[in-house]
């Protein structure tokens, strides 16, 4: 790409000699792209710049926040104003900071996004539920209202990585049953945990390895009314096993910055 115009918002940046920065812009036109800017480039808000190069790592010029006038995010603000069911002023809400504990939130978003996402793959849909996870992280949430933010952002980033859950049936395509339980197996799906004299030491021992149990009246009812708030801790145990594993099970920062504020309220 010359000189190319883009949009997006920074997702990671490291210090890069002593004026620039390495930065990871999760752009809407092509995905993630690696770039080498000036510093002081902000997170969360939405940015447009240039883009030069036809390697891997750009040159990024001319960085700038989005005019709160541009139609695009004027629209996605008041999309996402009207589904929380608030009377913001789509202006005020633009230029609200993230704060807090939605700014942990925001930071683990990122995380996921820069580590799970692959480079210069355009993302258009996942960008803009993004959009609107950040602009729903910036109006005042309640804890239960924020754990569905980021459990419906998830649900996204797992469709689009190629990775949907199957909550009508087990590893074996038999359908859930609700008299039993059943543990998660990201490379299979869920497997019945059968206790009888034959598989009960084995299945003690995989499940003792941290395994969560989900019943099988609660995967019905995650597959018949999606993420609720009935069914939110279910999601998140879920989604947890999940991200882990496509993480290779590294830690997230974000998470430890989130467990060590939680310890210090």
């Amino acid at each position: 790409m010359r000189n190319e115009a883009l949009v997006g918002y920074l997702l990671h940046q490291r210090p890069y000699q002593e004026k620039r920065a390495l930065y990871y812009l999760f752009s809407q036109q092509h995905g993630v792209i690696h770039g080498i800017g000036k510093k002081g480039a902000p997170l969360f808000e939405p940015l447009q710049l240039f883009a030069t190069g036809k390697r891997d790592l750009k040159t990024f010029t001319q960085i700038n926040l989005v005019p709160v006038e541009d139609s695009a995010t004027d629209n996605a603000i008041t999309k996402s104003a009207t589904d929380s069911n608030t009377n913001l002023d789509t202006k005020s809400l633009h230029y609200q900071k993230i704060s807090g504990q939605q700014q942990y939130a925001a930071l683990y978003l990122n995380e996921i996004l820069w580590k799970l996402l692959p480079t210069e793959d355009p993302m258009p849909i996942l960008w803009q539920h993004y959009q609107d996870s950040l602009l729903q992280l910036k109006q005042s949430l309640t804890a239960g209202q924020l754990r569905l933010c980021l459990r419906q952002f998830e649900y996204y980033l797992f469709q689009e990585l190629g990775f949907a859950l199957t909550l009508d049936y087990d590893h074996l395509l038999a359908p859930i049953e609700s008299s039993l339980d059943y543990r998660f197996s990201p490379d299979a799906g869920f497997i019945p945990v059968i206790q009888n004299h034959k598989s009960i030491q084995s299945d003690n021992a995989e499940i003792s390895t941290s395994q969560t149990l989900f019943g099988g009246a609660t995967i019905i009812e995650m597959a018949q009314s999606g993420i609720t708030k009935h069914t939110l801790a279910a999601f998140s145990q879920l989604h947890r096993q999940l991200i882990d594993h496509l993480l290779d099970y590294q830690p997230l920062q974000s998470r430890l910055l989130w467990q060590q504020q939680q310890r210090y309220q």
